[in-house]
């Protein structure tokens, strides 16, 4: 059974920095595009970004490009999240999800596991 466990979510302030982190098991991962997703209060769950299974090809939505950056490392099987000019619209509970190869990446129904999530606050 896949499992995927969020971590380094917190409370920053509008400009800050900050990274989230994915770790997998149960599963092989090295061969998993993963990806993350956001959902705040009273949203539809949406993109954000995107990584393919040897890290080659990355995704973004428009709302985080040129601010984050999603890398991987598949010898500890955990997916990251690097946010930057954090912003109060980026506030939601962000999630990562794993898909098998060869799928939409910015589709969420496209995406087999999820995390439970991890909260990001960005006050102004």
């Amino acid at each position: 059974q896949v499992q995927l466990v969020e971590s380094g979510g917190g409370l920053v302030q509008a400009g800050d920095s900050l990274r989230v982190s994915c770790a997998g098991s149960g599963g092989t991962f090295s061969r998993l595009n993963m990806g993350w997703f956001r959902q705040a209060p009273g949203k539809e769950r949406e993109f954000v970004a995107a990584i393919d299974w040897s890290g080659g090809t990355t995704d973004y939505a428009d709302s985080v490009k040129g601010r984050s950056t999603i890398s991987r490392d598949n010898a500890k099987n955990t997916v990251y999240l690097q946010m930057n000019s954090l912003k109060p619209e980026d506030t939601a509970l962000y999630y990562c999800a794993v898909q098998y190869p060869g799928r939409w990446y910015d589709r969420r129904t496209e995406y087999d596991y999820w995390g439970q999530g991890t909260q990001v606050n960005v006050s102004s």
